[in-house]
């Protein structure tokens, strides 16, 4: 009875340590996600930061081009409530998908802009034209490095969701697979080309 007794306390022990090894392996990687979207979300409002000083500094160059200069102002707006519903739910595919739509949006009214810019000489020679469009360009590099790397963060948490017995631990308590960050247009994944 009592050898029994031992064995069975044993076995509970080793059960309950494996459970905490886990959870805790479970947390690691969920936290590992959110601070890789933490990294694209600080990229993101480096970006929308930026737009508003390149449309202000095009403005007086393109006053009749008023449509492109409204176009990446109303993208800006969507992708910066995008970001703030994707931010209170990293993770969540229904907000990153959302995020990504708007985003794609704005790089695609960004692409237009630039290429506007493209056809007056005087705002393409503008010294703070040219910087905006460096850092711009320097913005949708990290951007794209810290994309990369949430995604990665979150294939190996859903990877390790899906693992036995981790499975029986993340569904007990409550962990759930992350969305992938993925941009909704083709066209709009390769970086806006910029030359000044």
């Amino acid at each position: 009875m009592g050898r029994l007794l031992g064995f069975l306390l044993t076995v509970v022990i080793v059960v309950l340590v494996g459970f905490f090894l886990i959870y805790n392996h479970l947390v690691t990687r969920r936290n590992r996600y959110r601070n890789a979207y933490a990294q694209i979300d600080v990229q993101l409002l480096r970006r929308h930061d930026l737009v508003p000083n390149l449309v202000e500094t095009a403005r007086a160059y393109l006053q009749h081009e008023r449509a492109t200069l409204e176009a990446v102002i109303a993208a800006r707006t969507a992708a910066v409530a995008a970001g703030e519903q994707a931010s209170a739910r990293p993770g969540d595919a229904a907000a990153l998908a959302a995020l990504g739509q708007a985003e794609a949006t704005l790089g695609g009214a960004l692409g237009r802009l630039l290429a506007v810019v493209e056809q007056y000489p005087d705002l393409k020679a503008d010294a703070t034209m040219a910087r905006l469009s460096e850092e711009l360009a320097s913005t949708e590099n990290r951007l794209a490095f810290a994309r990369q790397a949430y995604n990665d963060a979150v294939m190996h948490y859903n990877t390790a969701i899906e693992l036995f017995p981790n499975t029986l631990v993340a569904g007990s308590m409550g962990f759930r697979p992350a969305g992938f960050f993925e941009l909704e247009d083709s066209a709009v994944r390769a970086l806006p080309k910029v030359s000044f």
